[in-house]
């Protein structure tokens, strides 16, 4: 995928929840078995998204939570292995730090745990189970 054909928006959930509950919907409840109340934890109002498009057509999505967690980070199945997620992850994190974070954390699936150290995030803690599914927390430094 070249570079120029990605395009990243960020937003409220007013401006791109439509198409980021779709993205989640498609990934976590139907691909997962998220249970829907599990998926919906009223967060998102709160919030800062960002949306994956390619040539216009929205891929993929995250989300930032106001103490700097990222969240809800999904891909649709097509559009996998194309550096959407890494996209999305810059994003998050380039927010984070103009908010003033020191640190960004997030709770990764664990099968996700070697692309989120790709990106510089180092596990802590015991793995445990959310919406029943493997997960281990990850903390990333921000520094200056």
């Amino acid at each position: 995928m070249k570079e120029t054909e990605l395009a990243i928006k960020e937003g409220s959930w007013d401006a791109l929840g439509a198409e980021a509950s779709e993205i989640r919907r498609v990934v976590f409840i139907e691909e997962q078995q998220v249970p829907q109340e599990e998926e919906w934890d009223g967060r998102d109002p709160d919030c800062r998204h960002f949306l994956a498009l390619h040539d216009g057509i929205p891929l993929g999505t995250a989300r930032l939570l106001p103490d700097a967690h990222i969240g809800r980070v999904a891909v649709l199945a097509q559009a996998r292995g194309l550096g959407i997620g890494a996209a999305l992850m810059r994003a998050a994190i380039e927010a984070a730090r103009r908010d003033g974070h020191n640190t960004v954390e997030l709770a990764a699936q664990t099968h996700a745990l070697t692309f989120y150290e790709h990106l510089g995030f180092r596990a802590f803690g015991d793995d445990f189970l959310e919406a029943g599914i493997a997960h281990r927390n990850m903390r990333l430094p921000l520094g200056a």
